[in-house]
C-alpha cells in the first residue's frame, strides 16, 4: 500500500508535490497551535506564587480586577501590601480579606496616582523596607468617563491618563524592582489592554489606548532584561471584564466577572511575556485577527460613536 502511494507520488509534477507539501506542513502547524492552546488554557498547571516571595503589591486594590487579585492572593497564602487612594475603601477590602484568610497580613498605603506621585512612590518604598515582596500587580489605571475625540479631551483628563497609568506604572514598578534584583527572584504583572494590542486602533480612547501600548512595550522590555536575573515581567491583556471602568454590571461567557478574570490570571503568571489570561477572550483576538484592520476600525469607530452619544446624553440630563 505505502509503495503504491509512494509511486503514485513520484509519478506527479513537481509543483503539485511542493503544494502537497506546503499543505501539510500547515496543517501540521495548526494542529501543534491548536495543541498548545489548549495545554495552556486548561491543562498546564499555574505556578507557586510563594516561590516568588511572601508578599505581593497590588495597585487599585479596592475596585475591580485589582480587588480580586487581592481576595485570589490572600487564597494562595501571599501577604499583601494594597496601595490605593481611598483610605475607607483600603480598610474595608484589608477587613474582608481577613475575615476570609485569617492569617494573611496586610499593610496598605494610601496613593493618589494623579496626585504628589513621587511623594507616594517614597511611602511605598517605605511600607516594603525588609519585606521580601516577590510579585506585583500594576493593576492601577483610569480610562474615559465615555467615549470622546480627542480634541474634546481636557487637560485633567489627559494628565490624569498619562500620570496615572504611564508615570504611575514605572515608578512603582522601580520602587519594587532592586528589592526582586537583590533577591533574584519576583513577578512583575501589569495589565494592560485589548484597545492596544488586540484591536488595530481604539478611536475616540485614544489616549487610554496609546498610555496601554506603552504597558505593553514597557513590559516586553523588562521582561528581556530582567529574565536572567530570574524576575518574571509580564503584560497580561485582558479584554472587556465585567468592572466599574468598562461600565459592564453582568458577566456572561465572554464578559467575565472580576474574580472569574482573577482566578485564570493567577495561572499564567510565569509564563509568557504576554498573555490574555481568560480563555474565551483568546476566540475574540482571534476573531479580531483573522478581519480586515479596516473592517474592525470601522466597527469599533461606530460603537464608540454609540457611547459616545450615550454619555453625553447624560451629561445633559445631570445638568439639567
Amino acid at each position: 500500500m505505502a509503495e503504491c502511494i509512494l509511486e503514485q507520488l513520484k509519478s506527479q509534477p513537481t509543483w503539485l508535490l511542493l503544494l502537497l507539501s506546503l499543505g501539510l506542513f500547515s496543517l501540521l502547524k495548526l494542529s501543534l497551535s491548536i495543541l498548545k492552546w489548549v495545554y495552556v488554557n486548561f491543562l498546564r498547571p499555574g505556578k507557586n506564587l510563594k516561590k516568588y516571595g511572601s508578599w505581593a503589591l497590588i495597585t487599585g486594590p479596592t475596585d475591580g480586577i485589582g480587588k480580586a487579585f487581592a481576595f485570589q492572593l490572600a487564597k494562595k497564602g501571599l501577604n499583601l501590601v494594597l496601595v490605593g487612594r481611598n483610605p475607607d475603601k483600603l480598610k474595608e477590602v484589608s477587613e474582608s480579606i481577613k475575615s476570609k484568610s485569617g492569617s494573611t497580613q496586610i499593610k496598605t498605603v494610601v496613593v493618589d496616582f494623579s496626585g504628589d506621585l513621587d511623594d507616594g512612590v517614597s511611602r511605598i518604598k517605605d511600607a516594603i523596607e525588609g519585606l521580601d515582596v516577590g510579585l506585583l500587580i500594576n493593576n492601577v489605571g483610569v480610562s474615559y468617563p465615555y467615549a470622546r475625540f480627542f480634541h474634546e479631551v481636557d487637560d485633567k483628563l489627559l494628565s490624569d491618563l498619562i500620570k496615572v497609568n504611564v508615570e504611575g506604572t514605572t515608578k512603582v514598578t522601580r520602587a519594587v524592582l532592586p528589592g526582586m534584583v537583590k533577591r533574584k527572584k519576583g513577578a512583575i504583572v501589569n495589565i494592560g489592554s485589548g484597545a492596544a494590542i488586540v484591536i488595530p486602533s481604539d478611536p475616540l480612547y485614544s489616549v487610554y489606548a496609546a498610555t496601554k501600548a506603552y504597558i505593553d512595550q514597557f513590559s516586553r522590555c523588562l521582561y528581556v532584561e530582567y529574565k536572567k536575573s530570574g524576575i518574571d515581567v509580564q503584560c497580561q491583556v485582558p479584554l472587556y471584564v465585567a468592572t466599574k471602568m468598562a461600565s459592564i454590571k453582568r458577566s456572561s461567557f465572554f464578559v467575565p466577572s472580576t474574580d472569574g478574570y482573577a482566578r485564570a490570571a493567577l495561572r499564567w503568571i510565569g509564563y509568557e511575556p504576554r498573555c490574555t489570561p481568560y480563555w474565551p477572550h483568546t476566540l475574540l483576538w482571534a476573531l479580531a485577527n483573522s478581519l480586515p484592520e479596516s473592517v474592525v476600525d470601522a466597527w469599533r469607530l461606530k460603537f464608540c460613536l454609540g457611547i459616545r452619544k450615550r454619555g453625553q446624553l447624560k451629561d445633559s440630563r445631570k445638568k439639567e
